[in-house]
């Protein structure tokens, strides 16, 4: 069967809509956005796994990585507490190989790899003086873009993008020199905005990771000041992949409300000794 130019064009999009999910059930805040999910996530954990692994093992060779023994056993006793609640978002979660590991690195940062991959460098924990409650919001975020599969999406992006501008070149004769343009529009029109997206996301489903664990949810705004004096002034938030500290900590605080039941439920747990969910080594 031969297709027609309208079909060509058509027949892609059918294929985009066929491949939008929700990787995350809603919990109390609510997040259910469909997600442009094309690549498969066992080749995208492979992936990242392997990065991963690079990078433990950079770390490891030049006798930063888990030296910090204190801040170490610190941030996965938080995870211990943390992870058990990432079944209110998807059970097969609870299942994954988590790993906690901490980098001797002045860089201000931290990321959860999929498969619940966590590593914190010292800068960000020892720059800012964070607390235990802090540390539970930085955690929880990451952890959410993990449970989101916001990297597999973003992947799944680019390739659709990279996809549909070929096949616009061949399809529509586009000049070479007007490609330029047509992919600057396609990263503002597209791969942007679901960056902004999918950082409100990790923020919301992180605070209700956090609360449910018994860890203040207030903590964020606290940790996004710091993060604002420790970072200085930045750039328009419009062109951004993450939303300005002001507009951040507004969107917190206006979720609050909705996370604070359920800290006020499970904060007298923190007393109590949580199981190891985090192997030690």
């Amino acid at each position: 069967m031969i297709l027609t130019r309208r079909q060509v064009f058509v027949l892609p999009l059918i294929l985009l809509l066929a491949a939008c999910a929700s990787t995350t059930q809603e919990g109390a805040t609510g997040v259910k956005r469909k997600q442009l999910l094309l690549l498969p996530s066992a080749q995208v954990d492979a992936m990242s796994l392997e990065s991963y692994r690079g990078e433990l093992s950079k770390a490891s060779g030049a006798g930063k990585l888990n030296t910090d023994k204190a801040n170490l056993e610190r941030i996965r006793v938080i995870a211990d507490r943390l992870i058990p609640y990432v079944a209110t978002f998807r059970q097969d979660a609870l299942a994954w190989q988590w790993e906690v590991n901490l980098e001797t690195r002045d860089e201000l940062n931290a990321y959860c790899a999929p498969g619940g991959k966590i590593m914190f460098f010292t800068g960000i924990i020892k720059q800012l003086n964070l607390s235990d409650d802090e540390i539970a919001a930085i955690m929880g975020h990451e952890i959410a873009h993990a449970l989101r599969e916001h990297g597999r999406e973003r992947m799944s992006q680019a390739y659709a993008q990279q996809t549909g501008m070929s096949l616009l070149a061949v399809l529509g004769n586009v000049k070479p020199e007007n490609m330029a343009l047509l992919e600057t529009a396609a990263q503002l029109g597209l791969t942007l905005p679901h960056s902004r997206g999918q950082e409100a996301e990790a923020d919301i489903v992180g605070l209700e990771l956090m609360a449910r664990a018994g860890y203040n949810p207030a903590a964020a705004v606290s940790l996004w000041e710091k993060m604002g004096q420790a970072n200085g002034p930045g750039g328009p938030a419009f062109m951004s992949t993450h939303p300005s500290g002001a507009q951040r900590i507004d969107g917190i605080g206006a979720l609050l409300p909705k996370v604070n039941p359920l800290y006020q439920s499970a904060k007298g747990t923190r007393s109590k000794t949580a199981p190891r969910v985090v192997p030690r080594g």
